[in-house]
């Protein structure tokens, strides 16, 4: 079994903003399978599919971002996963916009939702799926940049990024994390 999570806040608020670009990704997976989260426990709603006759568990953490942790631990506690069966897909600002990045394992980078991961599993050695963001070119604070909506240029490139980072999670659901990394980080 695996375990597939995207980061993001909960609410209609947040909805479609760059901090919820791990909920995007969740989405764009159950939206192509016709899945729905439809469990409601440990502080996320998730599920529990078959894919390529492997189970994945899908997670959304209803924490808030800072508190994701918090939902990640116990749903691995009771499905017995280790870290090496997940990996937790989050928006970074150090990548352009689209650009995706796997990696093993690696600092929090500033990022809270991460940095909440890192602190209730206990280690840094987890699977991740950065999902560029881009840095604001205008002068507003990182807060409001992450917690903005994409604008409609910025839309026409986020689409293809989606499907590629879903494309990566359903790979991975079948190969090991190194090949799709060494597929998807071109």
């Amino acid at each position: 079994m695996k375990c597939i999570v995207g980061l993001g806040n909960p609410g209609s608020k947040y909805h479609e903003t760059r901090h919820n670009v791990g909920f995007m990704v969740v989405d764009e997976l159950l939206n192509r399978h016709g899945w729905q989260l439809s469990k409601g426990k440990f502080k996320g709603h998730y599920t529990i599919e078959t894919y390529e006759g492997e189970k994945i568990i899908l997670l959304e953490p209803q924490t808030f971002m800072n508190l994701s942790g918090e939902s990640l631990r116990p749903l691995m506690d009771f499905y017995d996963l280790t870290p090496e069966q997940v990996t937790v897909i989050y928006d970074d600002l150090d990548l352009p916009l689209g650009k995706i990045r796997l990696r093993q394992t690696g600092g929090h980078g500033g990022h809270n939702g991460v940095r909440s991961c890192i602190d209730q599993l206990g280690t840094k050695q987890f699977n991740r799926l950065r999902f560029g963001i881009g840095r604001p070119a205008s002068p507003i604070t990182v807060i409001d940049y992450v917690l903005g909506k994409f604008n409609d240029k910025e839309k026409v490139d986020l689409e293809p990024a989606i499907n590629h980072a879903a494309d990566a999670m359903e790979a991975w659901v079948t190969q090991p994390f190194q090949k799709v990394m060494n597929d998807y980080n071109k």
